[in-house]
């Protein structure tokens, strides 16, 4: 975790700099604007703009050369001593902020705000104007060369309510200022780790109270950047005038009804955006409120386990993600990505995304049509919002007319489809929303090839705007007249070497090699041309012609620049006061692009529609592993696909337990996996890998699977795997899926076995939730026989000759041994290792260790705990009431005379007797 520094509200350097006991009495001019503007910044680097370059001094220069790999110089002294500097050229600042980002640090950009030759008109020792412009921080970027393209960058707020007599609750509020994106919710303090592994934010923001919570903390510390900020900025008293003032409306009842906790954090994170782009307001869509419950729950454990969208190395290939995204567009990569991080929960907002699959699937003409003309189609959400805070350039403004324009192809080829279900009739409605003027006069503005920065002008088609043709005429005969006048130089003086050349410093200059400088400095010539520079090879000169000529020709580049620039403004003035139409169009595009694209994944692999409803149904047949699958396609191999059937008997409420034995290597894991990202798709409206499929909707997914330890926190491997085992059994209810690999495996092994004993009778009894329970501790299938909802499976194995040959067919019945030898024996353990453990293995089987646990089922009563459905809590203990009532107070902020009522108050909860 990075944490961040609480940002400086941005001050503007007053004309006379306070000296404080750190400054000394005289310092250069130009040194003291930078430390007036460090001060109002700290905690950031600083880049101080000079001319191409951005420098960094003193402890900004030491961090930044260390981070970057970049040479570290100096530049005067301060204070006596030497100050260090390093910098950066402008025209590749990008690359390096990516760095610095990537790192964990956040920029200041300093720009000049005025042209030198102004600073100079003022006197000699007047300096640049300069301020910052912006506040570069993970969760505020907008550039493409910042961000990742097929993912969001999420800045998310936090605010928090206490309790008095309670949990916690939570308001969250997350914006992508990139695509305009956002949303806020509400949720209770044991859901906020999902809900945050769920946003996935790139950077959060949190008062300094909340940031500094002891119980808070480890979560905070698994976040890539966390920024504490003051009091202020989450003021819920402030929070609406804070809403209405950004959004420029006079009251929020036109927004979505958000509660006061959700408002709180929607207000910090616009006050936080308003600060780092420093008056610069990108425009946001309305806050968006989503529902609690709206999508399946999954925990960070969960979502690890399953690598839906990293795997656990951390890379994206091997995911889920990346096995089923055929999307072609960045936008599309993004929407499919925030769908499988939020599956749904409601069967008829499945069943449109599943109609819409289905339409391309029928129709594959369609579907490649539309495909190619999505290829074309640029991300116009980022492309207006780098637009909108003055970061965006020519390529932006095409962007936006080429999206138009592809809007136009897709909408004729979507014409030609026979009664388009309810999800592509709303594409086709939102493709239709923009202005077609718009993308007609961009497309006459615009000239075929175009620079990526509008400083480099040249971006204004001919004929477009005739001031502008006269300006750049002028600009261009004034250059003619400079090689003429070349040639005639060379003529008049019969130095054929003579040249006409410029630069920055001196401006256009007559240059001749050091051989032929005495002839231009002696009579008649030297009347003509007035020595500038002598060097090793060379010496300058001017006239005064060519000063005049370069006048005519610095206004003319001036003038057509100036006009370029102008035009350029009011183009992207048209496309933002259009934004609201072309962002919608530009999630149609997104949303077309995911359905294409699930449907060719339908079709390559062979997938079908799943029949997703309200029931507690989950029936699959033929099931795959999607990424498995794949792997082994890649390599010429079958996958053998089994079947899964969690489904409530007839006469039954609740759905199965599968316990599920055999060998390592068998395929166990895979198996169990597959079910859950099987359910997962079919809710997210994808086909599936199977058959046959029914889901009946699942409310939370959870899964242990694996083994991990958590030295950051402490934990030991089976600590890691006690506490996600605790979290499944204290949340899982009778809607919820369940997977759990290996309980117990990390301790002795009558212990593990007792607690997957327990816990299997606590999944049947208590949570009453569809689950798969694979395990190595055989004795645990005699408990079928005691709970009717337990279904004992097998992976299917064969010896041949000494060895195992796994089949990875999933069968009724029950494994009778483990096969670890002959595993360990294809790991490669040496000969006389594999034949002692035989030895011993014998030895242990003759104590016939499966009778004893036959025994214990039948001994054993069922459950100490009395049985009852996870919708019916069992009351608290007075241990427990007492124990609650002592959590929820806060010493440090109470009174002497609350603290004694507190006391007393405990008191009375004592048991009486």
């Amino acid at each position: 975790m990075t944490v961040q520094q609480p940002l400086p509200v941005p001050a503007t350097p007053s004309a006379e700099p306070a000296q404080t006991a750190d400054t000394p009495a005289r310092v250069t001019p130009m040194m003291e604007q930078y430390l007036e503007i460090k001060a109002a910044h700290p905690g950031l680097l600083l880049f101080y703009r000079m001319g191409d370059f951005y420098e960094l001094f003193f402890e900004d220069a030491e961090s930044a050369s260390k981070a970057l790999g970049i040479m570290l110089t100096k530049r005067g002294k301060h204070q006596g001593a030497d100050i260090p500097m390093c910098g950066v050229p402008v025209e590749r600042a990008d690359d390096y902020l990516h760095r610095l980002i990537e790192k964990g640090f956040r920029v200041a950009v300093c720009e000049q705000m005025e042209d030198p030759a102004a600073a100079r008109a003022r006197g000699n020792k007047s300096v640049v104007r300069r301020d910052v412009v912006r506040l570069v921080t993970p969760g505020t970027l907008t550039e493409d060369t910042l961000l990742d393209a097929r993912t969001n960058n999420y800045l998310l707020a936090v605010a928090r309510a206490r309790a008095s007599g309670g949990a916690d609750r939570f308001g969250l509020a997350w914006i992508d200022i990139s695509t305009s994106e956002f949303m806020v919710t509400e949720c209770a303090s044991g859901e906020l780790a999902a809900t945050l592994a769920r946003i996935n934010p790139n950077e959060v923001i949190v008062t300094d109270a909340l940031y500094s919570d002891s119980e808070l903390g480890p979560l905070w510390r698994e976040l890539s950047a966390v920024t504490p900020l003051t009091r202020d900025v989450f003021d819920s008293s402030t929070a609406e005038r804070r809403l209405c003032d950004y959004f420029a409306i006079a009251t929020t009842d036109g927004l979505a009804a958000m509660s006061r906790l959700e408002a709180t954090a929607a207000a910090a994170a616009v006050t936080y955006i308003d600060r780092t782009q420093v008056g610069k307001r990108p425009p946001l869509s309305p806050p968006s409120r989503e529902a609690v419950g709206t999508t399946m729950a999954i925990d960070p454990a969960t979502r690890a386990n399953l690598e839906l969208t990293r795997t656990l190395a951390g890379e994206r290939r091997g995911s889920l993600l990346d096995a089923i995204d055929c999307t072609v567009t960045p936008a599309g990569s993004r929407l499919l990505a925030q769908r499988l991080a939020a599956p749904l929960t409601d069967a008829a907002q499945i069943a449109r995304r599943l109609d819409a699959v289905a339409t391309f699937v029928s129709d594959s003409a369609a579907r490649e049509d539309i495909r190619s003309i999505l290829r074309g189609a640029p991300d116009m959400s980022r492309a207006l919002a780098r637009l909108s805070v003055g970061r965006g350039g020519p390529r932006d403004l095409a962007g936006i007319r080429d999206g138009i324009l592809a809007a136009d192809q897709a909408l004729a080829r979507l014409a030609e489809l026979d009664q388009p279900p309810q999800e592509i009739a709303d594409v086709i409605e939102a493709l239709a929303r923009p202005s077609r003027e718009l993308a007609a006069e961009f497309a006459s503005a615009l000239a075929e090839q175009l620079p990526l920065i509008k400083r480099d002008g040249g971006f204004v088609r001919e004929g477009y705007e005739p001031a502008l043709d006269e300006a750049r005429n002028l600009r261009d005969a004034s250059r003619l007249v400079v090689a003429a006048m070349q040639a005639r130089y060379a003529d008049d003086t019969g130095i054929k070497g003579l040249k006409i050349r410029h630069n920055n410093v001196l401006g256009y200059f007559v240059e001749v090699t050091a051989q032929h400088g005495d002839k231009l400095m002696t009579p008649p010539l030297n009347a003509t041309f007035i020595h500038r520079q002598t060097l090793a090879g060379q010496v300058r000169f001017t006239t005064s012609e060519l000063g005049e000529t370069e006048a005519k020709i610095a206004n003319a580049g001036e003038r057509a620049l100036n006009l370029e620039l102008q035009i350029f403004d009011r183009l992207a003035a048209k496309a933002l006061a259009a934004s609201d139409d072309l962002r919608d169009a530009a999630h149609a595009f997104a949303r077309l692009d995911v359905a294409t694209a699930l449907a060719k994944l339908a079709i390559d692999d062979n997938y079908v529609r799943p029949e997703v409803d309200a029931s507690l149904g989950f029936a699959i047949e033929a099931g795959r592993h999607p990424v498995v699958e794949q792997a082994l396609k890649r390599d010429g191999a079958p996958f053998i696909a089994n079947t899964c059937d969690l489904s409530p008997a007839p006469g039954q409420h609740s759905g199965q337990i599968w316990l599920v034995t055999g060998p390592n290597m068998a395929g166990k894991s895979t198996f169990l996996r597959q079910n859950a990202l099987i359910a997962l798709m079919a809710q997210i409206g994808s086909f599936v890998p199977a058959t046959r499929a029914r889901i009946g909707i699942v409310d939370r997914l959870f899964s242990r699977v694996g083994a991990a330890d958590d030295l950051a926190r402490g934990r030991s491997t089976f600590m890691v795997e006690m506490v996600e085992t605790a979290a499944i059994l204290n949340q899982a209810s009778e809607r919820s899926l369940v997977i759990l690999d290996e309980i117990g495996r990390g301790t002795a092994t009558f212990d593990g076995l007792s607690i997957a004993w327990a816990a299997i009778e606590h999944l049947h009894e208590t949570n009453r939730c569809r689950t798969l329970f694979a395990t190595h501790y055989h004795e645990l299938t005699a408990l079928s026989a005691k709970l009717p909802r337990l279904f004992n499976a097998t992976v299917r194995v064969k010896e041949w000759q000494g060895d195992v040959v796994f089949l990875h067919e999933v069968l009724p019945g029950s494994a009778d041994r483990s096969y670890g030898i002959q595993v360990a024996k294809l790991a490669g353990l040496p000969p006389p290792v594999i034949a002692r453990a035989k030895a011993v293995l014998a030895k242990l089987e003759a104590q016939d260790r499966g009778q004893t646990a036959r025994a214990l089922a039948d001994d054993l009563p069922l459950f100490a705990v009395p049985s009852r459905a996870a919708s019916e809590p069992a009351p608290p203990s007075e241990a427990e009431l007492l124990i609650e009532a002592v959590k929820v107070l806060h010493p440090d902020e109470m009174s002497p005379r609350e603290a004694l009522d507190a006391l007393y108050a405990l008191r009375a909860k004592l048991p009486k007797n």
